[in-house]
C-alpha cells in the first residue's frame, strides 16, 4: 500500500483536508442554494396545485353557468310565447270588440239615415202640400175671379184648410 501511495502522490492530510473542505462547501451549497431552492420548488409546485384546483373549480363553475343560462333562456322562451299567446289573445278580443262597435255604429248611421230620410220625406210631404195648397188657392181665386161669389169662395177655403 505504502507504494501506490508513493506512486500516486497521495498524503494522508491532504485528503483529510479536501475531505473538510467538501464538508464545508457542501454545507454552504445545501444552506445556501439547496434549501432555498426546494423552498422555492415547494411553493411553485403548490401555487401549480393550487391553480390546477381552481381550474377545476372554474370548469365546474362554467358548466353550472351554462346550464343555468340555458335554464333562463328556455324560462324566457316560455315566458315569451306565454306573453305573446295573451296579447294574441287580447288582440282578437280587442277585434271582436271593435268589430262590435263598428257594427252598432253602422247601424246606428243606417238608423239616423233612416230618421233623416223619413224627416226629409215628411219635410218633402209637407212643402208639397203646402205648394199643392198654394196651387189649388190660386187656381181657386183666379176661379172666383172669375165667378165672384162670396159664398162659393168661403167654401173653397174652408175645404182647402181641411186639406
Amino acid at each position: 500500500m505504502d507504494s501506490f501511495i508513493t506512486t500516486f502522490h497521495i498524503d494522508w492530510k491532504i485528503i483529510v483536508a479536501q475531505g473538510f473542505n467538501f464538508v464545508v462547501v457542501f454545507s454552504v451549497l445545501y444552506l445556501l442554494a439547496l434549501k432555498p431552492l426546494r423552498t422555492l420548488m415547494s411553493e411553485r409546485s403548490e401555487r401549480i396545485a393550487k391553480g390546477l384546483e381552481d381550474a377545476k373549480k372554474n370548469q365546474e363553475i362554467l358548466i353550472a353557468s351554462e346550464k343555468e343560462k340555458e335554464e333562463v333562456i328556455r324560462n324566457a322562451r316560455i315566458q315569451a310565447n306565454e306573453i305573446f299567446e295573451g296579447a294574441k289573445k287580447e288582440a282578437e278580443l280587442k277585434k271582436t270588440e271593435m268589430i262590435g262597435i263598428a257594427q252598432k255604429d253602422v247601424e246606428n248611421m243606417i238608423n239616423n239615415a233612416k230618421k233623416m230620410l223619413e224627416s226629409e220625406k215628411v219635410k218633402m210631404v209637407e212643402e208639397a202640400k203646402q205648394e199643392i195648397v198654394s196651387l189649388v188657392v190660386k187656381a181657386t181665386e183666379k176661379l172666383l175671379e172669375s165667378h165672384k161669389d162670396d159664398s162659393y169662395e168661403d167654401k173653397a177655403l174652408k175645404q182647402i184648410k181641411n186639406i
